[in-house]
């Protein structure tokens, strides 16, 4: 699919999710529109505070349309949902299963996901070179998941173990994925502690450590030194499960990095505009240490 850039230099953007008041996404976009020159404003729809639930997607998607919007991002937990209610996808987001940013263009909405690159990217840039990849563990298979998985197996994961609480869910996606990788690469998990005991790494990709979602996706009593450990949650910065597995001794790395690089391919979902990862991630840095 083309890359869009409207004809004006002003941009309306927002962000669709629930408990959503602390995210950075209005910072991250509006520093960086500012620094290239241009007008943009970026707001929070968290449907909880709006006492919306998904049955009103059509409904904000109409008046956001409507409204002149250039576009939105999507989060928990509405980017498999969102799906019903575009025209059409990118050859990516279609393979996924789900959607993180949606375009607004001549009566049309076409979705996008940037979490599989920002995912990856973060991981290449923020894990040791040494870091195995040969057994992973992921907590989560919904529209967060799907794109961590994609991007897991897409860096060279042998065998991605999948522990969701919809063991449905968790079933489609393994196959999904093993249609896409190769038989055998992704597998639903039984038993967390015998896959965590022969993993080289753990995901977490729940709300699980999220602000309104306290709490870890995984005990404490499973993790080990030998693991890396990564959280797609940012804030907080540091979840439950990361400060855990820093006390055991993991290595482990937050969720800043996917936030900003997913951020980098929004915004030019938005705007039609390359955005400068370092400056977002400086900008990032600020924002936090102001929070």
């Amino acid at each position: 699919m083309t890359q869009f850039r409207p004809a004006t230099e002003r941009y309306l953007t927002g962000l669709i999710g629930r408990d959503i008041q602390a995210s950075l996404s209005p910072w991250l976009h509006e520093s960086e529109a500012d620094a290239q020159g241009i007008r943009l404003v970026y707001r929070l729809f968290d449907l909880a505070v709006e006492q919306m639930a998904a049955d009103d997607l059509p409904r904000l998607l109409d008046a956001l349309q409507l409204s002149g919007f250039a576009g939105v991002n999507v989060t928990h937990p509405y980017k498999q949902a969102i799906i019903a209610h575009l025209d059409e996808l990118s050859p990516q987001a279609r393979q996924i299963g789900s959607v993180n940013t949606v375009v607004f263009r001549d009566g049309r909405r076409f979705g996008f996901n940037t979490d599989v690159t920002g995912f990856a990217e973060n991981l290449r840039s923020g894990l040791p070179p040494a870091a195995r990849f040969d057994r992973v563990v992921q907590m989560g298979a919904g529209g967060a998941g799907a794109a961590t998985a994609h991007a897991l197996l897409d860096l060279g994961v042998g065998e991605l173990s999948l522990f969701d609480p919809n063991a449905q869910r968790a079933e489609e996606l393994c196959v999904a994925l093993c249609g896409t990788y190769g038989a055998g690469r992704a597998i639903v998990g039984q038993d967390l502690a015998s896959a965590a005991g022969a993993a080289d790494g753990i995901v977490n990709a729940t709300p699980l450590g999220m602000s309104g979602y306290p709490g870890s996706a995984v005990p404490k009593a499973l993790l080990r030194p030998e693991l890396w450990v990564t959280d797609i949650v940012y804030f907080p910065l540091e979840t439950q499960l990361l400060r855990e597995a820093k006390e055991v001794g993991c290595t482990t790395l937050n969720g800043s990095g996917m936030t900003v690089f997913q951020a980098v391919g929004a915004f030019e979902h938005f705007t039609g505009r390359k955005a400068d990862p370092a400056r977002m991630a400086d900008n990032f840095r600020v924002a936090r240490e102001g929070a």
